[in-house]
């Protein structure tokens, strides 16, 4: 497949996420500490759009929920699911392939506390954008929370009022992509319950059946 754009390790796009990737530089230099590259094939049928690198996951080890404790559900379930293939050892070199989709998150760098601003999540949308127009099979996305929800929605014009997040849904948006919503599978949500593994495989399951069904 094609290279689809990204931004440079040095993007210097968001002034306060450039300040946090040169003190954890300065304080961690063997960390990737670096905009995260989306992973997985292009020609893939699925997206999984996240909300924004770890800052001791991705972050530190550059492939997307690697490293922390978000990547375990998610890839725990993807390669339940036949969408991945080998073992998720947290590792970027432990040779996990993604095979039925590709992850990107809605912002490329880690954010203090996890949280980017309005701002940082409209700026970093050309590369949402840039994902989906690179995807020449791309039928459905997935947003893990309700920041990937609406910086699809964004990516694709449409305003997020008119779909509103509801995990476990499933909108055909007007071009006919299939947007899914599910809760974040970050610590905190799993750790209180509010997205436990049953929901999660609910929803993924539920999405692959309609990408089956055609």
């Amino acid at each position: 497949g094609g290279v689809i754009e990204a931004p440079a390790r040095d993007c210097p796009l968001c002034p306060r996420l450039v300040d946090y990737r040169s003190a954890n530089q300065a304080a961690n230099p063997g960390w990737h500490n670096a905009p995260v590259p989306s992973w997985g094939p292009v020609d893939a049928p699925l997206l999984v759009l996240g909300l924004a690198p770890g800052v001791r996951g991705a972050n530190r080890t550059g492939r997307p929920f690697t490293g922390d404790y978000a990547g375990k559900l998610l890839y725990g379930t993807l390669l339940k699911f036949g969408q991945a293939r080998g073992e998720f050892l947290e590792d970027p070199n432990d040779g996990l392939e993604l095979t039925g989709c590709r992850i990107a998150n809605a912002v490329r760098c880690v954010p203090p506390e996890n949280r980017p601003t309005p701002a940082e999540i409209r700026t970093c949308n050309g590369y949402v954008k840039a994902e989906l127009a690179g995807m020449p099979k791309l039928r459905a996305v997935l947003a893990l929370g309700v920041v990937a929800h609406n910086a699809l929605l964004r990516a694709k014009g449409i305003p997020a009022s008119r779909f509103a997040f509801v995990h476990g849904a499933i909108h055909r948006l007007p071009d006919g992509l299939l947007l899914a919503d599910s809760y974040h599978v970050s610590r905190y949500n799993t750790s209180t319950r509010r997205l436990t593994p049953a929901m999660f495989e609910a929803a993924v399951s539920a999405l692959l059946a309609r990408l089956a069904s055609g």
